[in-house]
């Protein structure tokens, strides 16, 4: 299959659905919806637990980093050992929960209802690209893919190299205030609701097709989408409501 028919999502890669199904049970929509509101509802129980923690007066600078660490070695495990997507995609869940729950109270402290706000406008994000590709007023072609890739990768290479120079003292662009960073913050807020077409696309082109449990390694990859699409909207936001 061509590089350009994978979606920038790597839980929809074709690692996960290039083999043939040889069971019975295949995976379908309303097995994701289900598997998707459950991990939802987990990250939202810890992330209400955190805020619990911190009203009690717990230091909680530990958990946001924790989090993501957790998250990304979650993640890694998961692109390894498939069949224990189960189990381990609720764990992401509550890692995820643990890293929005911190830099949510965080953005909270400093501008009130902020965190509400942005998970109000993910939301909403999130139904209007579905509107938009279930009435194909965007179609998800072979070049719409190859430039949300690109994009998308060439973002979280310069998030990596920004994190990584962050241990040495050097601060980049992206982090600040200024317009640069301000646009590069929209640029990616925009890839991260483009990337939800692929993954929907993908979803269509593989449902009652790949095995039963591969449910979960495509909940996990909505998960990723939405997780990243409501951490540059809060960033935006942030940013924003600092600046003005």
């Amino acid at each position: 299959m061509n590089l350009f028919d994978k979606t920038t999502n790597p839980a929809f890669n074709n690692y996960f659905f290039g083999e043939r199904n040889t069971s019975q049970k295949t995976m379908t929509v309303t097995g994701i919806f289900i598997k998707s509101m459950l991990s939802i509802l987990i990250m939202v129980i810890i992330s209400y637990g955190v805020w619990r923690l911190y009203n009690d007066g717990a230091d909680i600078k530990w958990y946001s980093m924790g989090g993501m660490l957790a998250a990304i070695i979650i993640s890694i495990v998961i692109s390894i050992r498939q069949h224990w997507a189960h189990i381990l995609v609720p764990l992401y869940a509550i890692a995820k929960g643990l890293f929005l729950g911190s830099i949510s109270i965080y953005a909270q402290a400093q501008f009130p209802d902020l965190p509400y706000q942005a998970i109000g406008i993910t939301v909403v994000t999130f139904f209007v690209m579905l509107l938009l590709y279930q009435t194909r007023i965007i179609v998800v072609t072979k070049k719409l893919r190859s430039v949300i890739i690109t994009v998308a990768a060439s973002i979280f290479v310069i998030y990596l190299i920004s994190w990584i120079l962050g241990f040495f003292g050097i601060k980049v662009f992206i982090w600040g205030i200024s317009w640069p960073a301000i646009i590069f913050n929209i640029v990616a807020l925009i890839f991260a609701a483009l990337s939800l077409l692929l993954d929907f696309d993908y979803i269509e082109r593989h449902k009652n097709k790949s095995p039963k449990y591969k449910e979960w390694i495509a909940t996990w990859g909505l998960l990723v989408t939405l997780v990243w699409l409501y951490t540059e909207i809060l960033r935006l936001m942030r940013k924003l409501a600092i600046k003005f």
